[in-house]
């Protein structure tokens, strides 16, 4: 499941490139969805992709997007209220079980993230992909990033969640109710409770133990899946995200 909607109102990213749509925003010459798209559909593990956005057809009508409407393991689907309820709708129908999830501005994702993650989910309800913050300074130090801070390291997210089946709809109904603070770290955590908030606020718990502490609060097993490639945390939000992506693919070439 690919999402590619944004907030209400002009999104500054977009505006900054001149585009209505966030997605479409070209990086090295390519609309960041196009380039997620491809990405996605040479996955071996990956059978179809739904893509979620607030006007899906603006998305594939112009010349360089119009592909994504004529490829037969792409579909397109409405967003509706919130992210959270968006997924949760299309989860297990219009997307069958398991899903995993990523958004239209991962520029950089590759095959090998992709696989990586896959393959660190096991037998997960959720699961959920992070880059250890000493892994992305040493390759990229001046990079700002929203840090997760546990005993043994800090991480940032990476747009990478895999839902395996009915049980996750659990984590998406907490999903809901946090989504506005998804970039306060110490928000999410309070919501599974006073003991682990201040566990987290001390940092007396491990990455891991804090995902499966707080997947037993919902009645799921949760895992973190930390990925080697610290590329895997930079998306596309603001003008340095997008200057790093291009100068990061005009090496890979």
């Amino acid at each position: 499941m690919l999402l590619a909607g944004q907030r209400p109102g002009v999104d500054p990213l977009a505006a900054h490139f001149g585009e209505t749509w966030k997605a479409l925003v070209p990086v090295r010459g390519q609309p960041m969805l196009s380039r997620v798209v491809r990405t996605l559909l040479d996955c071996p593990s990956i059978d179809r992709i739904v893509i979620l956005a607030q006007a899906p057809a603006a998305l594939s009508a112009r010349p360089d997007t119009a592909w994504l409407a004529r490829e037969p393991r792409i579909g397109f689907e409405a967003s509706i209220a919130s992210i959270s309820q968006s997924v949760a709708a299309a989860a297990g129908t219009s997307a069958p079980w398991p899903v995993l999830v990523t958004t239209a501005y991962h520029a950089l994702l590759t095959p090998a993230m992709v696989e990586d993650f896959i393959a660190g989910v096991g037998d997960a309800d959720v699961a959920v992909a992070l880059v250890e913050r000493a892994n992305l300074l040493a390759r990229y130090p001046g990079n700002k990033r929203t840090w997760l801070k546990f005993r043994g390291g800090a991480y940032s997210g990476a747009n990478l969640f895999a839902l395996t089946g009915d049980r996750a709809r659990a984590a998406l109904d907490l999903w809901a109710g946090v989504e506005q603070d998804r970039k306060r770290g110490w928000k999410l955590v309070a919501a599974f409770g006073p003991l682990l908030l201040l566990r987290a606020l001390s940092r007396t718990m491990t990455l891991r133990a804090g995902l499966a502490a707080a997947g037993r609060r919902l009645g799921i097993k949760a895992r973190p899946v930390v990925l080697r490639q610290p590329e895997a945390a930079i998306d596309v939000d603001k003008p340095a995200d997008h200057e790093l992506a291009e100068s990061i693919l005009s090496v890979r070439g």
